[in-house]
């Protein structure tokens, strides 16, 4: 491996689609096929992992740039924007460990290639049409969305047919 993920794809949707819950589904399931995987999450809202009155959030609070938290079992590394931009998905993958593939939940508007997840029942309006990233949809109703995209439909409860698309794109050995 080279620096980074060797494989990037993103899982795109509503709220409520079902994204997480088909990430939870695939991690295995790469696994299960001997591949390593690593996760990226984009979120708009605030959010912190550190508790106030810790030590690593007062190193914070007091004006660190970063802060490295460490233990036996894992560690984490928090970097304050502050007032800076958001950082950039392509630095932000660049700073990932060297895996076989990286599941991104999220970052629908950058240029990556993604698969859209879709439940008719929400009401909501596929975001894929005119993005060309997008390599496949997954929904819980393939017949109501058939001839609706251009790209594979597939079920998204049938997580073998999935994984058998991604390693068909990824050119992985099955």
């Amino acid at each position: 491996m080279d620096n980074g993920p060797k494989h990037v794809i993103g899982i795109i949707g509503w709220s409520g689609s079902g994204k997480t819950t088909l990430l939870e589904k695939l991690i295995p399931a790469f696994k299960g096929r001997g591949l390593s995987v690593s996760t990226m999450k984009h979120t708009h809202h605030d959010f912190d992992i550190d508790k106030p009155g810790k030590d690593s959030y007062r190193h914070r609070e007091a004006g660190a740039e970063e802060v490295l938290v460490t233990s036996a079992r894992r560690w984490a590394l928090l970097h304050e924007l502050r007032d800076a931009p958001e950082w950039d998905m392509g630095v932000l993958v660049s700073k990932m460990a060297p895996v076989d593939v990286l599941l991104i939940e999220g970052f629908k508007g950058h240029p990556y290639p993604k698969i859209e997840v879709h439940r008719p029942a929400l009401g909501k309006d596929l975001l894929s049409p005119g993005d060309d990233t997008v390599v496949a949809l997954l929904t819980d109703d393939p017949t109501a969305m058939a001839g609706k995209v251009d790209v594979p439909v597939l079920d998204l409860g049938d997580v073998t047919a999935v994984m058998d698309f991604l390693a068909g794109y990824f050119m992985l050995d099955k």
